[in-house]
């Protein structure tokens, strides 16, 4: 239940990565036959996940993963865009909202944050008066879905009020990726981030996509590789596991949101019939983010322990984002939207391998943490 933190790999990736495991270890660099072949399975890829997203190949880049993608397009566009102005909310992931604050601790850029209500929805008018200030080159950053509360923005609305006020937008798009279909032909967007590990890929493999329009240099030196915009030799099993999860998830996706809607749905529903006083952070209706459910429980003498119990009991699930667990801190994102902190909170995210019946079974461990207990 903590699949917003990652996912089971599908056993479809875990055999294509091992077949070529098995038969190809050249490096893609290489111009004799076995880096050729190398180099083939990589563009195939990227050929594969440009069509999943209806743009260029030529605007694929392959990363380690969302946070580095996310830190190429912020830094990169500071330093090669001549941005001076970043907006964005208060509870953005920790690859984007920790990258801003470094640049402007750097005295590289002047934040400003655009409001959300308390569900966490942009205030959009707010980032229209915002983009309206004349402020110089401004990079637009906000999320397409929270990965603790679920709440979404709408991508076209908000990638066009940037092209009228000529900001770039950035979105980071990892908890999407693979869950909805995303036509970057039609969004007037800069840079969007993948992470493979999200949708039943490997850990360890993402992309940035970059506009054509956007020129930048490379985040990472050090070598000529993917167009020399990324030094290092290319994960080649990684590429071509996230190319096959991406296939695997657009090719049954409808099927796949309906079940996990059903989950989702399932889950609320038993909730509020089992344990009085339970209560949702963030969006729960049909516009957020259907893999996300962020709970509010009952104040319990030991609140504190809830995750910890859950775990002993066989249940995993989180407080909140994965990048933040060693932290006694509490929720950025719940506290960015102004949520009281008496109550404990807990993120459930679900994904095509969950089960209406492993809900009944988290419920029933649930409603049992809240009986009076026999002495």
């Amino acid at each position: 239940m903590d699949n917003a933190a990652t996912t089971p790999m599908d056993e479809e990736v875990v055999n294509e990565m091992a077949n070529l495991m098995r038969n190809s270890f050249g490096n893609p660099s290489s111009i004799h036959a076995l880096g050729r072949e190398a180099r083939t399975h990589i563009e195939k890829s990227r050929k594969k996940i440009a069509e999943y997203l209806s743009c260029s190949p030529a605007e694929i880049f392959f990363t380690s993963g969302g946070t580095e993608a996310d830190n190429m397009a912020i830094r990169c566009a500071v330093e090669d865009m001549g941005v001076k102005r970043i907006i964005t909310t208060t509870i953005e992931h920790h690859a984007v909202s920790h990258t801003v604050e470094d640049l402007w601790h750097k005295n590289r850029i002047r934040i400003q944050f655009v409001n959300v209500n308390v569900q966490g929805h942009v205030d959009v008018h707010h980032l229209e008066t915002l983009l309206q200030e004349d402020d110089g080159p401004t990079l637009v950053s906000l999320m397409h879905a929270n990965n603790e509360i679920a709440t979404m923005i709408d991508l076209l609305t908000v990638g066009t009020l940037c092209r009228k006020y000529n900001a770039y937008f950035h979105s980071d798009t990892v908890q999407t990726m693979g869950h909805y279909t995303i036509n970057l032909k039609e969004i007037p967007i800069d840079f969007v981030t993948c992470s493979a590990h999200k949708f039943h890929g490997p850990k360890g493999i993402g992309f940035l996509y970059i506009n054509s329009h956007v020129k930048i240099k490379p985040l990472i030196t050090g070598g000529s590789q993917e167009r020399n915009m990324r030094a290092g030799t290319e994960n080649i099993y990684g590429i071509v596991g996230l190319a096959k999860a991406m296939e695997v998830a657009y090719r049954d996706l409808p099927a796949h949101q309906q079940h996990i809607t059903e989950v989702k749905n399932y889950m609320i529903k038993k909730l509020r019939e089992e344990i009085p006083g339970v209560d949702f952070n963030g969006d729960i209706s049909d516009k957020s983010l259907y893999t996300v459910l962020n709970v509010k429980f009952p104040t319990t003498p030991d609140s504190e322990m809830f995750l910890m119990k859950l775990d002993i009991l066989g249940i995993c699930a989180s407080g909140g984002s994965a990048c933040s667990s060693g932290s006694n801190v509490g929720s950025h994102v719940l506290a960015g939207i102004k949520c009281a902190g008496d109550r404990p909170s807990i993120r459930f995210s679900f994904s095509k391998y969950n089960t209406k019946e492993e809900v009944d079974k988290v419920v029933n461990v649930l409603k049992g943490m809240f009986e009076p207990q026999v002495v």
